[in-house]
């Protein structure tokens, strides 16, 4: 199987240099670009949309960490393992659970005004998988959109600094690399291309020279026909590092969130996501015939690592003929379901749904993607200046599932690592800039017309269930898209916003379904309906990359 290894696009009619470049605005690119701003001499933030729409401002739930005293890092640990299915490593974990309470204390520093009690401690509640109250939330089920709004503020406040420069509206095209070296591995990664969408400060597709590049772009949600996704993402980092030759992980693992609110069928785009956090509390789930279903498939019932009841619900929905079960929490009381939720509630009352009288109807759609490029523990990928921080980045952190509110303190605590890192190498001398060169091959452009069927392809190949019949097909008709639309006769396509985040769909699409279909058992988020039990054998990480000549191959790894 083969790839292009870059983007068709117009030249750069400009270029800009800074010592670093991050791209993304959620909790992984605000913290990378606030920690860099005044450790190195120039960093440039570039961000798809505004500087608040990230994806962190979506995530309603809370932050994971041992802050309560009768709590520790040693349980959170034990529970991130366990959720992960065999497969996290362990130093990651690790370094997630006992970095983690400091740096959501210095969120709180940094003017995050989390929920607390009468006593002025942080409220924590439980969600799936974690066996203590230990999820930090802010606005009852506001979370993301807290933190957001904190760290846009600190960012706010030094914008006149010229130590930063942000860049709004931008699609980041492809990764710059130098030449590579004397065995054909991938050279340098020394800036990047992007394209500035209508309303950015600059005009145009761009380049931008940089010693360090680091990713905080998000998940692969539209490579769905379904996802609590934004609409940007795309997969355009993972899509972008794979072209650069970098290495990406655990790509199989795709978390569906059990509870996503369900319209009827056709419904495309982000849905509303129903927080786990409502189950935390007590809501329960009951199947079309108002049968409670989750305490006869795990000890946790409802609380289940998400996998469990993902796969729970999919599977009951067959039983009773259903396209949705039914989410009840109206045994919690009017009082407490407006405080504790006031988000989801007034989301489900625009839809004329009563979170404290209705049941709600819900079913599994894409919500997070626990494999990336494949990180050390600093953040460096397999190429050299190259990181990436929160969602896009395999840390090793999830494994196969990963467990409820460890995202958002995954980034926090991962990107400060990596712009630390980042922050020395450029003093002592360690990165450097390289001059960059075109790399070798046929550019890629797909029409914005395959994106629904990519979509479909997605769905009945690497979906929720999948099975080799259904993966080989989806691979087949992936191979058949034309990925040189722009020169086909008849086809309307151009280099372009639609066009680029197209090919990055289908290239990201093409990656799912190849090591879906490769890993021949069933683990956390990855579920073969032909395989369906975990294989002791496969006790391992499922590395891929493309070569120089665009060849996707791939390598297990063992766990530890």
């Amino acid at each position: 199987m083969r790839l292009a290894r870059r983007l068709a696009a117009p030249g750069a009619g400009w270029t800009a240099e800074a010592d670093a470049v991050v791209v993304g605005s959620g909790i992984a690119g605000l913290t990378a670009a606030l920690r860099l701003r005044t450790r190195v001499p120039k960093v440039l933030l570039v961000t798809k949309g505004a500087l608040a729409s990230g994806s962190t401002v979506w995530a309603q739930g809370g932050i994971a960490a041992a802050l309560d005293p009768a709590d520790s890092p040693a349980a959170h640990l034990t529970d991130t393992l366990t959720a992960g299915a065999e497969v996290c490593d362990p130093a990651a974990v690790e370094v997630l659970v006992t970095e983690g309470p400091a740096r959501v204390r210095e969120l709180v520093a940094l003017g995050a005004d989390f929920d607390t009690g009468a006593d002025g401690a942080l409220s924590l509640t439980r969600e799936g998988g974690h066996g203590a109250d230990r999820i930090a939330h802010a606005g009852g089920d506001a979370t993301g959109a807290e933190i957001s709004r904190a760290l846009v503020a600190q960012l706010d406040a030094v914008r006149e600094d010229p130590g930063i420069e942000v860049i709004e509206h931008a699609l980041v095209l492809d990764l710059l690399t130098a030449a590579p070296g004397p065995d054909g591995e991938p050279g340098p990664v020394c800036g990047v291309t992007l394209h500035v969408i209508g309303e950015g400060t600059r005009d145009g597709v761009g380049a931008v020279l940089g010693k360090a590049v680091v990713l905080a772009t998000g998940g692969i949600g539209q490579v769905y026909p379904s996802s609590t996704n934004p609409a940007q993402a795309t997969g355009d980092g993972l899509a972008a590092a794979l072209r650069a030759g970098a290495e990406v992980g655990d790509v199989e693992f795709v978390q569906f969130h059990p509870t996503v609110l369900w319209l009827g069928a056709g419904v495309k785009g982000q849905l509303a996501l129903i927080s786990e956090a409502v189950r935390g509390e007590g809501a329960m789930l009951l199947d079309t015939e108002g049968v409670r279903f989750m305490p006869e498939v795990h000890p946790l019932a409802e609380l289940a690592p998400r996998d469990v009841v993902a796969h729970a619900i999919v599977r009951r929905m067959a039983a009773t003929g259903s396209d949705h079960v039914y989410l009840d929490a109206r045994h919690l009381g009017v009082e407490f379901l407006r405080r504790r939720f006031p988000t989801i509630g007034e989301r489900l009352l625009a839809e004329s749904i009563d979170l404290t009288t209705d049941l709600v109807p819900v079913a599994p759609a894409q919500h997070y993607h626990s494999g990336g490029v494949v990180t050390d523990l600093l953040g460096r990928s397999s190429v050299e200046g190259l990181y990436a921080v929160g969602e896009v980045a395999c840390t090793g952190v999830h494994g196969a599932n990963r467990l409820a509110s460890n995202s958002l303190l995954e980034g926090l605590v991962f990107a400060r690592r990596a712009a630390d890192d980042v922050a020395a190498r450029v003093a002592d001398g360690g990165l450097v800039q390289h001059e960059p060169v075109e790399r070798a091959g046929e550019p890629a452009l797909v029409a914005a017309t395959a994106r629904t069927r990519l979509q479909r392809l997605a769905q009945r190949g690497p979906g929720v269930i999948r099975s080799a019949e259904g993966l080989a097909s989806a691979a087949t008709a992936l191979a058949r898209i034309p990925v040189r639309a722009h020169e086909q006769p008849g086809v309307v396509a151009a280099p372009q916003t639609a066009e680029w985040e197209t090919t990055n769909l289908h290239q990201v699409t093409t990656l799912l379904t190849a090591a879906a279909a490769e890993r021949t058992e069933s683990r956390g988020g990855h579920f073969r309906e032909d395989h369906p039990v975990r294989d002791p054998a496969w006790r391992e990480r499922l590395l891929a990359r493309l070569d120089a000549d665009g060849r996707l191959t791939t390598r297990r790894v063992p766990v530890g």
